[in-house]
């Protein structure tokens, strides 16, 4: 029988790639999505009328509860959260709200509905923090930096104790950073290469950042969903970290990605005050040597084939919306002279 999967968060990033994974395995897929009159789609325009859009809110019981019920999912894939770090300090209570207590209410629809779904709940790197060892792995104590980290904390024991309570087939996944041309404008992975892609176009000067000495382990977001459906595909559940193992600054991903577009980093990036965080992760580096003997997982993509995928992706939108406001203008009834204005 085809398999049904419930994917909340199928707007972002993740969710895109995961479904488009599942869609190729042969899956059903359910997308949560928030009730608002302005749905963004923009990450799965592409499969819109391959998959099933369910209304729900995290921060709702009753509609995860009627979600579940309606999509009688297999699989649940937890992907949904308020994810950007730097707002989780000007929104704390929302953030612990959704990205913490959401996974409980989740869980409880799941077992309200007394289905025996398998459950991937996507925790994070940032759950480390101030990080006692290098490389963190399956066993590195928890030292979170920031709301966000605080309410993924909550979201992976949360996750363990329904495991442990009620013989739940629950996984969590400790993802270490992974980006892609999907990523959003508020990260800045992706801040920087739509930075490039736009002083590349001549319409930006400068790009301003916080710590450019901040190191991180980051991969290919299309490679880390293969790790979340490969988690649910095993006999028993357990936790895993999912991480590239080497670690880069943010000044070695600017070098890269200005060099991708054939300008010197050094003439355009400013550290701006503005963009440092009141508690700063240096080091995060993930050991996924568990995962890569047990799941036979392992990242594809480069670090340095990753940052050029994003700038070359970045200046091909620009170009691609640069062309569109021309045909705009172009057949606009003014100019065409359809529209008389006197």
């Amino acid at each position: 029988m085809t398999k049904r999967a419930l994917i909340t968060g199928i707007t972002g990033q993740d969710g895109s790639y995961l479904a488009e994974l599942l869609l190729k395995k042969g899956y059903d897929v359910y997308g949560l999505v928030r009730r608002t009159s302005n749905i963004n789609t923009s990450r799965i325009e592409n499969i819109l009328d391959k998959i099933n859009l369910i209304q729900g809110d995290m921060a709702d019981q009753s509609s995860l509860i009627s979600a579940v019920k309606q999509s009688q999912p297999d699989e649940v894939y937890n992907l949904a959260a308020q994810s950007f770090v730097g707002s989780s300090w000007s929104q704390p209570i929302f953030t612990g709200d959704v990205t913490g207590l959401g996974v409980t209410r989740l869980l409880e629809a799941i077992r309200v509905n007394e289905l025996n779904a398998k459950f991937y709940q996507a925790s994070s790197s940032e759950m480390f923090g101030k990080a006692v060892e290098t490389p963190q792995n399956e066993k590195t104590p928890f030292h979170p930096r920031s709301p966000y980290g605080v309410a993924k904390v909550y979201g992976h024991w949360i996750a363990v104790n329904y495991r442990e309570s009620y013989g739940m087939f629950v996984c969590s996944g400790i993802l270490f950073n992974h980006e892609s041309p999907r990523r959003g404008m508020e990260f800045v992975t992706r801040k920087i290469s739509n930075g490039v892609a736009r002083i590349y176009h001549g319409l930006e000067t400068e790009l301003r950042l916080g710590n450019l000495d901040a190191k991180r382990d980051w991969g290919y977001a299309g490679d880390y969903v293969e790790a979340m459906w490969l988690m649910l595909q095993q006999k028993t559940p357990d936790d895993y970290v999912i991480a590239t193992g080497e670690t880069h600054t943010v000044r070695e991903f600017c070098e890269i990605a200005f060099e991708a577009a054939g300008l010197d980093w050094k003439k355009y990036v400013k550290v701006d005050p503005r963009f440092l965080r009141p508690a700063e992760v240096e080091l995060l580096m993930g050991d996924s040597s568990k995962a890569r003997k047990a799941l036979k997982w392992k990242p594809r993509v480069s670090f340095k084939e990753l940052v050029c995928m994003m700038v070359q992706s970045d200046i091909d939108l620009l170009a691609r919306e640069s062309r569109q406001k021309a045909v705009v203008q172009d057949y606009s009834p003014v100019k065409s002279g359809r529209l008389k204005v006197n």
